[in-house]
């Protein structure tokens, strides 16, 4: 039996021993789990922390306690439940919670558990996060003792502005140039017009052909000269090798930096994540540990986790939902070019050929896919349909929803645009030293979604200030290619279009 899983009640560690029995009956397979029951303020600090006990000291954890704590206070919403993913796993239990859902927490506790041991994207983390982020507390404690808090704190502001600019696939893909790559080497071959062959000397004249092959060369010897060589996509990174930062700033910008790869895959797995927790506590409770005097509280509860709304958004229903669809499609052989080619009019829905291998295929989806391969591979027009995840908008005369579309690759491609890159525009470095004077400039890599002037001002700012140059962003803003760049004068972002007179960064995206 494990060491703190003792401080649980009785009767919840009665019902801890039975739950994780069955889970791993079931096939799934966790770091230990030691759950702690908390109090209601001590929850909410540990939330405030983003579930760990001890984090480095900054103001914003104080305010993300007021904030739980007037959510709380008011009825807007509670914490049931926080899991960590660490070896071993700590969960953590509110103690006016019911049995009931106690229960219900520690079947979905068990689901995340096993998510974060075996799906790909977790298999990089620091499995002994929260030995780290002590000791990042008392790196960052040791900085404000020797710097001042107001300098610490003020440099740690910027870091956090800048925490989602990282490359969350750099883990399994190498990014950087490879040295003697041919690249851009190849023979260049103007563009030519189609024409006749007595033609071509007039659609194609050969001065035109020569502009090209300058403009090319031109081109490749600006690249050779570029630093970076390519495209930065960890521009955390990037700082921390090239931005003029003193000893302490270099450890302060790592430390965050390494706390941003530790979040990100839960970032990139929201969906899944959640929805396979929430199959594994609907199968447990449902088929064994639910009382008949508790089916209505449980009711009420699971119904709350999974409620969605007409045109809101929610990773428990949606992930759930696609993880019963793909079961049950894999049981029936709902699935290849054979099952694809029916064309008889219910024969996809008839078919059945008794293959039974959902329950492998889940196991297997689990391990492998992120959210972007798991919407992009697994979502169907019969799913969309089923639960109506249409695209809506707002009428501007009576403030109702109404469906704007229910095209089927529309809907599919806008919210493949959502959740690409954690929900954020992709931004690199593209030149750290433009028009020749030291100026960083990053280009957003328009995936579909746009950058917001408002946040981007703020960016930019404390990348100023990280940087010591001017910054400038070229930006895709309502279709229109531009470039943001600080006023030095008011701190504001100005914005302008790109024309013809615009000097070009060294790599455009």
């Amino acid at each position: 039996m494990p060491r703190a899983s003792t401080d649980l009640p009785p009767e919840l560690l009665d019902h801890m021993v039975r739950i994780k029995a069955k889970a791993i009956e079931y096939g799934l397979d966790f770091f230990e789990v030691v759950f702690e029951v908390l109090d209601f303020e001590t929850m909410n600090q540990i939330a405030a922390f983003g579930g760990f006990p001890v984090r480095y000291p900054h103001w914003r954890w104080g305010m993300e306690y007021d904030r739980l704590s007037k959510r709380d206070a008011y009825g807007m919403g509670r914490i049931y439940e926080m899991v960590i993913n660490n070896d071993p796993c700590y969960a953590y239990l509110q103690e006016s919670n019911s049995v009931t859902d106690q229960k219900l927490v520690m079947a979905h506790v068990y689901g995340h558990a096993d998510f974060f041991k075996h799906n790909l994207w977790f298999s990089k983390t620091e499995r002994k996060m929260m030995d780290v982020t002590a000791n990042h507390a008392t790196r960052v404690r040791r900085h404000i003792e020797r710097q001042g808090q107001e300098v610490v704190e003020r440099f740690i502001d910027d870091c956090l502005a800048l925490e989602h600019l990282i490359d969350p696939h750099s883990m399994f893909v190498r990014r950087e140039g490879v040295a003697g790559s041919e690249e851009g080497e190849q023979a260049f071959e103007p563009h030519r017009l189609p024409a006749k062959d007595y033609m071509d000397p007039f659609i194609n004249p050969a001065a035109e052909m020569e502009r090209q092959r300058e403009a090319h060369a031109k081109q490749q010897e600006a690249s050779k000269r570029a630093f970076p060589t390519s495209p930065a996509r960890d521009v955390l990174l990037f700082l921390l090798r090239h931005a003029p930062l003193d000893s302490w700033q270099q450890d302060v910008l790592g430390l965050i930096r390494d706390e941003a790869y530790y979040f990100a895959p839960q970032g990139m797995t929201k969906i899944m994540n959640e929805g396979w927790a929430t199959y594994w506590h609907s199968k447990l409770m449902t088929q064994h540990f639910l009382e008949a005097s508790e089916i209505v509280d449980y009711a009420e509860q699971h119904s709350g986790v999974v409620h969605m709304p007409p045109g809101g958004f929610n990773p428990y229903k949606i992930g759930v939902e696609m993880f019963k669809d793909i079961e049950r499609r894999w049981d029936r052989g709902q699935h290849g070019s054979a099952w694809e080619s029916l064309d008889d009019i219910g024969a996809k829905d008839r078919f059945d050929d008794k293959s039974m291998k959902g329950r492998e295929k889940i196991f297997e989806v689990r391990r492998i896919y992120n959210d972007v391969s798991f919407i992009d591979e697994f979502l169907t027009p019969e799913f969309v349909d089923r639960h109506k995840m249409y695209e809506y908008r707002r009428d501007p005369r009576t403030g109702e929803l109404r469906i704007a579309s229910r095209d089927f690759d529309r809907v599919k491609r806008v919210f493949l645009a959502q959740i690409t890159n954690l929900g954020r525009p992709s931004v690199q470095v593209v030149d750290a030293n433009y028009l020749n004077r030291g100026k960083l400039m990053l280009a957003h890599r328009h995936v579909g979604l746009e950058i917001d002037a408002t946040k981007a001002g703020e960016v930019l700012a404390a990348l100023r200030r990280v940087w010591g140059r001017p910054v400038h962003l070229w930006a895709v803003i309502r279709e229109e290619a531009s470039v943001m760049t600080l006023a030095e004068a008011d701190g504001k972002c100005k914005i302008e279009r790109v024309n013809e007179d615009t000097p070009l960064p060294a790599h455009r995206l």
